[in-house]
Order: structure tokens, then C-alpha cells, then sequence
């Protein structure tokens, strides 16, 4: 070798030295080493050394072949830094679209953490309402069982289907209710605060609520159209507080309107709101109902004076206290009045009494026409003769009582009055003179009064037993539809005469009724399901009427759903716009008596009729 060495120039050997470093060492610039070698190619081949048999590749191929080798691998290694720096890129794509997407959603979370900007909008329209969402699954269910139970104890939670049935529909309610529409279990609460801590599982679970008392509500209020449970207070029936002083009493919701009656007379006091038999203080509270004695004392209104209501998140709030008069506030006490429980569950009533009467008496007067009729209370009404009440019922009516015999006599079978007087021994027989004189004056045919107690009851029998002659009538599968309107006193005789002939030309049995010293009346209708759109149709034109006659829709059966898309055309669509914001405010989540009073979806087309 060394001698070879000698032999090579001077350069050779030179390059030789720097050449073998180059492949020991590692190439620092790739670009300029390979345009070196690409000189050297271009050198004159040098003369080949010899070689001997035994020895391998030259030198020069050795080398030759270590610079090759060295080329192909830095090649691989920049093919493998590419690839390398394309899938990093591709990571760091992921990595910043993950962070982008964790940080959005940290974002949307603190932001319903944060307040949002209050709702300009006074009114909430229907077009942008939003429908509730409910939690009604099986397994849901269930667990919200089980708290119940741990609430009111299991003997007062009922999945009894016919406890479930009967908690959804009557067989009196105007509402034709689906089948499908039952709560899902009935809860018995003994007081306020079991009332409220059911309410804080409903609504920390979003389950809808349903109020139920007495049951004898007209217009579908207690249907469960959301399922999920109904609340009924038939275990709160206490009189809690008699302030005989003060003139009020306080009483739980389950306390019947005739029992609590019964145990004021005791202490010469009474209440006189008095709708239907069976009715009770709730449900009274809930539809703000009046009956016969309203013209003289007044609707449910004027005689509740404060409330206990627990609302739909569990808190309980009370909306004054005794006084007769107050001016602080917000009158809430007659907000939660008429809401029919879809503001709030009414725990408590302190309800305002008056003594009773000194005495009282009843006269009835017959006449050849309803229009008549109605002209006599027109009369009495407007020449202000302090009567305890005026009721109506017309020949169809009388005949119906008659076919029933439920009362003690037969009476004629012509539209009549019945006059109720109260007040002093001598006001009374001035009021009863002035009447038959009015009553002669406008048509009179007969006019009876009672001359003691055993008499008054006979004669006001039959007004009390109207709705249940009535029914006594029906065919098998007749159903029985009472509605009710209101207009101004000048405007009764006409939309009574009206709706006479209307339900006259129908063919359906019906008849008519109403406390119409207020300008209040009612007709009962009996139809079979095949019958069901003509009975639809006569209340419609009814309700029509009244509305063009500048009266209301419902006097003081209440909204429930049946009467609920007639409040726009009565009021106007903003005002039921402010109501549905009420609603909103109130219950939010929208848990209490859902789809009663206002809509809380757009109805779906052909539900409901064109006006």
C-alpha cells in the first residue's frame, strides 16, 4: 500500500486524504458535496492501477461506491424529514382544530353561566314561542316515583288506572278528551311544604304538573296534555282559621263551598259565592267563578283576600296579608284568581265572610216568551232593585225539570224567573212588591213567592237541579256540553232570543239557564258523537255573538281549552300576548296546567275554527 502511495502524485494523494475523511465524517452540506463529486467525475480518467489476483475492488471503487451508498442515504433521510413534516403538520392541524373546538364549547358554557341580556319585548307572541321540553321517560319516571313517596308516604301516590282516569276527564267536561291524556301517577300532598318539595322534584326534573280540586270544572282545565302527574288536594280539606271578628276565615283548597257554609251558619256568617254542588275553595280560586248570588254579592273576586300559592320551582309565597284594603304592590291575589293553576298551586285561601241575612225569600214569575223574560230582568236590573239574585231557565228547561221529577211540584213548562231577596223582613216584601210589578209590566204570566222557609227551598229547587235534569234525559251515549257567555245587560234579551233559535234549529236537546242579573247564561246541550260537530258548532256561534255584542266568552266557567283560542278575537291578540308572557315569568319551564288559558304552540291547521 505504500508503495502505491508513493507512486501517486502529489494532488491524488491529497484528494485521497480529503475524500476518505468525507466519508468518515458526516456531510454537513449535501448540496455542495454532491456538485463537488459531479466535478470530479469530469477529471481524465486516471490509468488503472494493477492488481493482483487475489486482491479485491480498486481503491477508487471502494470509494466510488462509499459516496454512493452516502447519496442514498441522505436522499432517504430528506425523503423521511418530509414525510415527518407533512404527518406533524397534519397533527398540528388536529391539535389546533381540538383546541378550538374545546376552547368554543368552554366558551358556551360560561356563557349560560353568565346573565344574558334581558328580553326587550313586552309581549310574548305565539310565533316565537318555543315548544317546552318535558322529561316523561320510563326510568325518569320511576326515580321521580320513588321521591314522591319518600314525600307524602306510598298510600298517597297512585298509578291506579282508575284513579288515572278519573283525574283526566268528566263525564260533564265540554273537552273531548284523548285517552292517551292521563298523568302517569296521582300525588295526595297533606300540606304547603309537601306541595312544594313535589314541585322541586317536578321541576328539577322538567315533569309537568296538573292541579286537581273537586273536579267539577266544564272546559277540559284538568286534562293532563303533557302527562306527567296530577296534584290532588282532597287531603287538604281543613278550615285552619274562623277570625269571626274580622270577618274572614282561612281555608285549604280541598274545603267544599256547601260544607264550609254548613259550619259558618253556626255563627250566623256565610260565603256567598256558590257555583256548582261539589265544587271546592281551589278550584273556585282557579277559575274565579261566581253562581247565583253574584248579583247582589259579587264573583269569587271580591271575596278572596289573599292566597298561599306555591309556585313552579318549589317556592312558596304569600300575596298579602288580612286586611280588607291594601295598596301595596302588585295586586297578585287576583292575578293567580281566574289562572286556572298555570301560574301557581293555591295551598292556602283566607277568604272574606258577611253575616247572614235577616231574612230572605224566593219568587218565581212564568212568561210566554224567553224574550220576554229577558226584558223583565232587564228591568229589575235597571231600576236597581237590591235582589240577591235573578236566574233564568226556559221551557225546554222547565220540562227537562218536570221528565226528571226531582223537585216536589210540577211547574209550568214556559221560560221563568226565579227572584231571590235578602235584607230586612220589610226590605224584602218592598223588593218582592216591586218585581211583580215589573214582571206584569213585561209579560208576566204568574208570579209565585214563598211564604216561609219550607217554600223558598221548594221553589229554588229548581234551579238547582237544572244540569242534573238534564242529564236525567239523556239517550244512551249522549254526552252533555254546558257553556257559557256574557254581555252588557242592555244586549241580553237579544243573544238570548238568538241562541234560542239557533239551538232550536240544530235539533239538538238543549236548553238554557243562567244567572242573568249579570248578564251571565248557559246552555246545555246533549249530543252523541255523531251529533259532536253540530253541538261544536252552536257553542261557536254563541260565543261569536257574544263577543260582537262587546260581551266575553266566558262568564265563569273559566278558558280551560276550550275557550282559549276565543280570547284573541275577545281581547286582542297583544293582550293574550301579555298573558303568555305572564306565563312565561311565572313558569318558565312551562310545568303548571300546560296548553290551558294560552297556547304555548302554534295550534296545527284545522284545530281551530275559523271565526
Amino acid at each position: 500500500m505504500s508503495r502505491l502511495a508513493g507512486k501517486m502524485p502529489q494532488g491524488s494523494g491529497l484528494r485521497r486524504t480529503a475524500l476518505t475523511r468525507a466519508s468518515i465524517a458526516p456531510l454537513r452540506r449535501p448540496a455542495c458535496f454532491a456538485q463537488q463529486l459531479r466535478l470530479e467525475s469530469t477529471e481524465p480518467p486516471k490509468a488503472p492501477l494493477p492488481r493482483t489476483p487475489s486482491s479485491g475492488p480498486s481503491f477508487k471503487g471502494q470509494l466510488t461506491q462509499s459516496i454512493t451508498k452516502r447519496i442514498q442515504r441522505e436522499r432517504d433521510d430528506l425523503a423521511r424529514l418530509g414525510r415527518a413534516q407533512q404527518a406533524g403538520g397534519a397533527g398540528r392541524n388536529a391539535t389546533l382544530t381540538f383546541f378550538f373546538l374545546f376552547a368554543s364549547a368552554v366558551s358556551w358554557y360560561c356563557g349560560t353561566k353568565y346573565p344574558r341580556d334581558v328580553d326587550p319585548a313586552s309581549t310574548l307572541p305565539l310565533a316565537t314561542t318555543r315548544p317546552p321540553k318535558h322529561n316523561l321517560g320510563p326510568a325518569l319516571l320511576e326515580s321521580a316515583w320513588a321521591d314522591f313517596v319518600a314525600i307524602v308516604g306510598e298510600e298517597n301516590v297512585s298509578t291506579a288506572d282508575d284513579v288515572k282516569k278519573q283525574h283526566a276527564t268528566s263525564e260533564w267536561s265540554s273537552h273531548r278528551a284523548d285517552p292517551s291524556q292521563q298523568p302517569f301517577c296521582v300525588v295526595f300532598p297533606g300540606s304547603t311544604d309537601e306541595v312544594s318539595r313535589i314541585m322541586k322534584v317536578c321541576h328539577l326534573r322538567r315533569i309537568p304538573v296538573v292541579g286537581y280540586s273537586g273536579g267539577t270544572s266544564l272546559e277540559g282545565h284538568f286534562t293532563p296534555t303533557r302527562g306527567g302527574i296530577c296534584v290532588d288536594f282532597s287531603r287538604m280539606d281543613k278550615v285552619l282559621a274562623l277570625h269571626k271578628e274580622d270577618l274572614d276565615v282561612v281555608v285549604q283548597p280541598a274545603v267544599g263551598w256547601e260544607e264550609l257554609n254548613e259550619m259558618l251558619a253556626e255563627q250566623n256568617l256565610f260565603f256567598p259565592p256558590d257555583p256548582g254542588p261539589g265544587a271546592q275553595i281551589g278550584g273556585m280560586v282557579g277559575t274565579g267563578c261566581s253562581g247565583t248570588n253574584a248579583y247582589r254579592y259579587g264573583t269569587m273576586r271580591e271575596w278572596v283576600l289573599s292566597l298561599t300559592v306555591v309556585l313552579a320551582d318549589g317556592t312558596v309565597i304569600k300575596t298579602r296579608q288580612r286586611p280588607r284594603k291594601s295598596s301595596a304592590g302588585y295586586d297578585l291575589t287576583r292575578l293567580f284568581i281566574g289562572s286556572e293553576g298555570t301560574l301557581g298551586l293555591v295551598t292556602e285561601a283566607t277568604l272574606k265572610l258577611t253575616v247572614k241575612p235577616q231574612s230572605s225569600s224566593v219568587a218565581v214569575a212564568s212568561f210566554s216568551s224567553i224574550r220576554e223574560a229577558a226584558d223583565c230582568v232587564a228591568k229589575v236590573v235597571g231600576d236597581g232593585v237590591p235582589v240577591a239574585a235573578v236566574e233564568i231557565l226556559d221551557d225546554d228547561q222547565m220540562r227537562f225539570i218536570n221528565q226528571a221529577g226531582s223537585t216536589s211540584r210540577q211547574w209550568k213548562e214556559t221560560p221563568t224567573i226565579f227572584f231571590k231577596f235578602s235584607g230586612t223582613q220589610q226590605g224584602v216584601k218592598e223588593q218582592i212588591a216591586i218585581v211583580q210589578k215589573l214582571a206584569k209590566s213585561t209579560g208576566g204570566r204568574s208570579f209565585d213567592f214563598a211564604r216561609d222557609s219550607q217554600e223558598q227551598t221548594e221553589l229554588w229547587s229548581a234551579r238547582k237541579e237544572a244540569l242534573w235534569s238534564t242529564m236525567a234525559v239523556k239517550r244512551p251515549g249522549d254526552k252533555v256540553w254546558t257553556g257559557d257567555v256574557a254581555v252588557p245587560m242592555s244586549r241580553l234579551p237579544d243573544i238570548i232570543e238568538e241562541t234560542k233559535k239557533d239551538l232550536g234549529n240544530s235539533g239538538l236537546t238543549s236548553s238554557i239557564v243562567g244567572h242573568v242579573g249579570d248578564g251571565n247564561f248557559h246552555i246545555i246541550l246533549l249530543y252523541n258523537d255523531a251529533e259532536r260537530k253540530l253541538a261544536e258548532d252552536c257553542v261557536h256561534r254563541m260565543v261569536k255573538r257574544a263577543v260582537e255584542m262587546e260581551g266575553t266568552v266566558t262568564g265563569e266557567h273559566g278558558v280551560g281549552l276550550v275557550k282559549r283560542d276565543y280570547l284573541p278575537h275577545e281581547l286582542g291578540e297583544t293582550t293574550v300576548d301579555a298573558m303568555r308572557k305572564i306565563k312565561a315569568a311565572f313558569d318558565p319551564l312551562c310545568l303548571l296546567n300546560c296548553d290551558k288559558v294560552v297556547r304555548i304552540e302554534k295550534p296545527k291547521r284545522g284545530e281551530v275554527a275559523e271565526w
